[in-house]
C-alpha cells in the first residue's frame, strides 16, 4: 500500500506542481521511497581485455541524492561562471565544464578520497568533486584572497590534497599523472592515479611516451580520455586518423564508456582502479560525453556545431536529467525532493558569488608568496631590476 502511494505521490507531483507535492511529500516518511535499485547500463567497448565492467548497476537512494547533488552543483557554479565572465567580473581563460558532469562524478565515487587525480584545463569539476568549495572556486576564479590559490592562479590553476590541477599546456599532464603514479608503486601504498586529458590532446607525442613508460614499470595509472567530439573548433573526425582513443595504448587495455551516465562512468573506473591496484599496470578509459558550452569563453561554439546538435543532447542524454528520471521511476525520491534541493544549490552558488565578488584581491607584497615549500625568504626581482620583492613560504 505505502509503494503504491508513493506511486501516486510521483504522479501527482508531476502533473500539478510544486503545491500539490508539497502536500503529498509532508505525509511521506524515507521508508515510502526505495532504498535501492539495480540498473541495466550500455554495455563497454573493450580493448585487449576479455572481461570489462558489469552491465548492471546497484544504486541506493543515498547514492543517487549525492551523485544528483554533486552535478547539480558543477552545472550551477559553471552557468554562474558563464554569467561572471560576461560581466567582465572573471577575465582571461575559462573553460567550463557543463555537460561533462557524469565523468567528474562517477570517477569519484569509484576512487578513495588518497588516491590522486591530475587534469587539464578544464579543471572547475574535479577541484570541487575534491573537496574544495564551490566558494573557494568562484573566489580563485574572480582573483580574489579566499580563492583556494589565494586568488593568483584562475581557472587552469586549482589544487588541492591528491589533485594536482588544473593544467594549461595541452596534455602535459599526462606524464606528470605517470610520474604520480610512479610514486605510488614505489611507496607501495596501493593508491593509484587518474590522469585525463581529452580527444584534442590525445595526438600528442608526450602521451605515447608516457604510455610506453605506464605499460614497462606496469604504473598504477588510469589514463582517462574524456572525449567531448570538439578539440577547440575541430571535429574528432577532422582530427585523428583513428576516433578510438581506447585503442591508443595499444599494448594497454581499454574501455570505452558511456561518459553521460554516472553508473556507466563509476562502474568502469572501479574496474579500472581495480586492475591497477592488482598490479597489472596501466588502463586506458575513454568517456564518450559532451560539453554544452563553447572550447572556452572566446568560443561561442556553435561556428562548427549546430544549435540543434547541442540541443539534441541536452534532451536526449543529459546526464543530470538522466539520473533524475531513473531515481523517479523506481521511486527512489520525490519531484519535490529534487526541487529542495536545486534551491538549496542555487542559494549556494548565490553565497558563494557574494563572497567571490567581495573579497578582496591578494596585495602586491603577496605576489612573489609560496614559490617554495618550506623555505626561507628570500628576494624576487620584479618586472624590473630595481623592483624588489619578497617570496614567503
Amino acid at each position: 500500500m505505502k509503494t503504491m502511494l508513493a506511486i501516486i505521490s510521483n504522479a501527482l507531483c508531476r502533473m500539478t506542481g510544486r503545491n500539490a507535492g508539497a502536500r503529498v511529500v509532508v505525509s511521506r516518511s524515507f521508508a515510502d521511497f526505495t532504498p535501492q535499485a539495480t540498473f541495466d547500463i550500455k554495455k563497454c567497448d573493450l580493448h585487449r581485455l576479455e572481461e570489462g565492467p558489469p552491465v548492471k548497476a546497484e544504486l541506493t537512494r543515498e547514492q543517487g541524492l549525492q551523485y544528483y547533488r554533486t552535478m547539480q552543483t558543477v552545472r550551477r557554479m559553471e552557468l554562474k561562471a558563464d554569467q561572471l565572465y560576461k560581466q567582465k567580473i572573471i577575465r582571461g581563460f575559462c573553460h567550463l565544464y557543463d555537460g561533462q558532469e557524469a565523468c567528474a562524478a562517477g570517477i569519484e565515487a569509484a576512487i578513495n578520497p588518497s588516491d590522486h587525480l591530475i587534469t587539464a584545463y578544464r579543471a572547475h569539476g574535479y577541484t570541487y568533486t575534491r573537496g574544495v568549495s564551490v566558494k573557494e572556486i568562484l573566489a580563485e576564479l574572480t582573483g580574489r584572497r579566499g580563492g583556494v590559490a589565494k586568488g593568483k592562479g584562475g581557472s587552469m590553476h586549482m589544487y588541492a590534497p591528491h589533485f594536482y590541477g588544473g593544467n594549461g599546456i595541452v596534455g602535459a599532464q599526462v606524464p606528470l599523472g605517470a610520474g604520480i603514479a610512479l610514486a605510488c608503486q614505489y611507496q607501495g601504498n596501493n593508491q593509484v592515479c587518474v590522469t585525463l586529458y581529452g580527444d584534442g590532446a590525445a595526438n600528442q607525442g608526450q602521451l605515447f611516451e608516457s604510455y610506453n613508460m605506464a605499460a614497462l614499470w606496469k604504473l598504477p595509472c588510469i589514463f582517462i580520455c574524456e572525449n567531448n567530439k570538439y578539440g577547440m573548433g575541430t571535429s574528432v573526425e577532422r582530427a585523428a586518423a583513428s576516433t578510438d582513443y581506447y585503442k591508443r595504448g595499444d599494448f594497454i587495455p581499454g574501455l570505452r564508456v558511456d561518459g553521460m551516465d554516472v553508473l556507466c562512468v563509476r562502474e568502469a573506473t572501479q574496474f579500472a582502479a581495480d586492475h591497477c591496484r592488482a598490479g597489472k599496470g596501466p588502463i586506458i578509459m575513454e568517456l564518450q560525453t559532451y560539453r554544452y558550452h563553447g572550447h572556452s569563453m572566446s568560443d561561442p561554439g556553435v561556428s562548427y556545431r549546430t544549435r540543434e546538435e547541442i540541443q539534441e543532447v541536452r534532451s536526449k542524454s543529459d546526464p543530470i536529467s538522466m539520473l533524475k528520471e531513473r531515481m523517479l521511476s523506481h521511486n527512489m525520491a520525490s519531484v519535490e525532493e529534487f526541487k529542495e534541493i536545486d534551491i538549496e544549490i542555487r542559494k549556494q552558488v548565490e553565497e558563494a558569488t557574494q563572497f567571490a565578488t567581495s573579497d578582496p584581491e591578494p596585495p602586491l607584497e603577496e605576489l612573489c608568496n609560496h614559490i617554495f615549500s618550506k623555505n626561507p625568504p628570500l628576494e624576487v626581482r620584479g618586472t624590473s631590476p630595481w623592483s624588489k620583492l619578497k617570496s614567503v613560504s
